[in-house]
């Protein structure tokens, strides 16, 4: 395996490679979804990364399958009345701009410094197809994660807040708050992230554990308990949307154990013991 190295500098860095593989959808005859900005953002750095994380790319899959079920998810909330998308950890994403979506509705995005000036500096001259703000904050700050919660919730009728890519990479503890924190803001009406299970966690560490190690961003959260982990933290499925079942489904999945894998019920696997991921769409309990 090539070595990433200097390549992968932190978690930001990881999205990089997920704006590649966007491109690389973008750029198919028969692409599910278009990011025409794609392949600005993930630019010469973003290629080298996916080139040394061989792993990634032969399941380059889920980024595409993990990237249709979020906008149907966020599609389906703003039709039911969503008035602001709170994305956090938003990285490279760029919803806001290859999305068909209201222009009054409100796009918050939260992220550290460094990737959103990237990101501005990449966009800059396009233009949003709603109203969108970006906030420059590290989540694990807890009184400025509460702050601006409360204040978009003052702001907001009716909030889906979405996290892709980020529980992963933080501790049960830093899940805990973060869930805690969402379920403590009324307007707060629904949350979308993705959740994997402990065999696919181990599994990701195997083939890339040196990698995301070297830049302080362990692969870290995934609970036995499945979806079920969230209840006692104020929130429930309500549903689970497969990536896997998904990118089979538009034949983007070539290996047959994975294509028959597909076909297996819709489940978090007792215990974890099989390697698993998907999306969540949680709602408030009570």
């Amino acid at each position: 395996m090539a070595q990433t190295g200097n390549l992968i500098r932190n978690v930001s860095d990881t999205a990089l490679w997920v704006a590649l593989y966007r491109a690389q959808e973008s750029a198919r005859p028969d692409r599910v979804f278009n990011d025409p900005f794609a392949a600005r953002l993930a630019g010469e750095r973003g290629a080298a990364i996916a080139a040394a994380t061989p792993f990634m790319t032969r399941h380059s899959w889920s980024i595409v399958g993990r990237t249709v079920v979020f906008d149907q998810f966020i599609a389906d909330e703003i039709a039911q009345g969503a008035d602001m998308v709170v994305l956090l950890a938003a990285g490279l994403d760029t919803r806001p701009y290859r999305m068909d979506l209201p222009a009054q509705l409100r796009w918050i995005e939260v992220d550290l410094p460094g990737i959103l000036e990237y990101k501005e500096e990449k966009l800059a001259g396009e233009t949003p197809r709603c109203r969108l703000e970006r906030v420059r904050l590290d989540l694990s700050d807890e009184a400025g994660r509460r702050a601006l919660f409360q204040r978009l919730g003052a702001e907001g009728k009716r909030i889906v807040v979405v996290s892709e890519g980020l529980i992963i990479y933080l501790t049960a503890a830093d899940v805990d708050g973060l869930a805690r924190d969402l379920a403590a803001v009324p307007s707060v009406a629904s949350w979308i992230t993705d959740l994997a299970s402990p065999a696919l966690l181990k599994m990701m560490m195997r083939e890339m554990g040196a990698e995301v190690n070297a830049a302080n961003a362990p692969f870290r959260f995934a609970p036995r308990e499945g979806p079920a982990y969230f209840r006692r933290l104020g929130w429930e499925a309500v549903e689970l949307g497969s990536p896997l079942r998904t990118a089979a489904k538009l034949k983007r999945v070539h290996e047959l154990g994975l294509r028959l894998a597909a076909i297996l019920p819709q489940s978090f696997p007792r215990n974890g013991t099989r390697p698993w991921s998907g999306i969540l769409r949680l709602r408030r309990v009570g």
